[in-house]
């Protein structure tokens, strides 16, 4: 009787060790198949995130160029047009300023006008021959801007990239041109059309123009440009500030803004 009982009790024992080991074992299958499926998981998102990396990622055939520009433009700007604008703004009063910054936006009407007119934007295509008519009679040639102030009427900025852009002529490489800063070949290409109606430059194929000499459009050009400088129109070194590699930041900064304005 005593060696039936330790009998039993051994098969007891052996039983319940071997569902320990039963259930040690499965558990081991369940961490391991677990961690099988967090491993699939983590390489699933980093294959979808490498893949977003790669959409996003810029087309920039001309990066070489494009930084050395960059720099060039840089430099010209906190040496020449910077200092030149103080020195500017030192001796013009502010209603000066804003009188030659009206007078150029409005000899640029035909700009607007073509543009807005070729996207179908025909409000926009009245407000600016208001804003012309006004501003050229009662505004003393553009000098002041009655059409805002007494009538409400707003200018709407339009260029032949913009037009280009709305029928889905993408933007193609970015360029970095001398002196005037980030464009892409779009842009760069629709500056051409965009200058044989603007009354500043002297290739325009119309009579309403300033001046037949290339040299003096340029010194027209640089003139605005310092003038919108000493004015507040100083974007560039706000821009500047929160540039960590600075080529790159003003070229996705120009993109995604040439693309707001399309859509707009």
């Amino acid at each position: 009787m005593r060696y039936i009982n330790i009998i039993i009790l051994s098969l007891i024992l052996i039983f319940i060790n071997g569902c320990s080991t039963k259930t040690v074992q499965n558990n081991n299958i369940t961490t391991k198949t677990q961690i099988e499926d967090i491993d699939i998981e983590e390489d699933e998102f980093l294959d979808e995130f490498e893949e977003e990396m790669k959409l996003e990622e810029v087309y920039d055939p001309f990066a070489g160029y494009n930084r050395m520009m960059t720099t060039f433009n840089d430099n010209l700007y906190e040496y020449v047009i910077s200092p030149t604008a103080k020195g500017y703004r030192a001796i013009t009063h502010e209603e000066v300023r804003d009188s030659v910054d009206n007078f150029f936006n409005n000899l640029l009407f035909p700009v607007r006008f073509v543009n807005n007119l070729l996207q179908g934007k025909f409000q926009n295509v009245a407000e600016e021959t208001g804003r012309f008519l006004i501003n050229t009679t009662v505004g003393v040639l553009g000098l002041f801007d009655p059409a805002k102030s007494y009538f409400g009427l707003k200018q709407h900025n339009e260029d032949f990239g913009q037009t280009l852009g709305v029928y889905g002529v993408g933007s193609g490489p970015h360029i970095v041109l001398p002196f005037l800063g980030p464009s892409n070949l779009r842009d760069m290409i629709s500056m051409y059309p965009d200058s044989m109606i603007n009354p500043i430059d002297s290739s325009n194929k119309i009579d309403y123009k300033i001046t037949d000499e290339y040299g003096e459009t340029l010194l027209l050009k640089a003139y605005n440009q310092v003038n919108n400088v000493a004015i507040g129109k100083d974007e560039y070194k706000i821009l500047k500030k929160d540039a960590v590699d600075l080529y790159p930041y003003l070229r996705d900064v120009y993109e995604q803004y040439r693309e707001k304005q399309i859509k707009e």
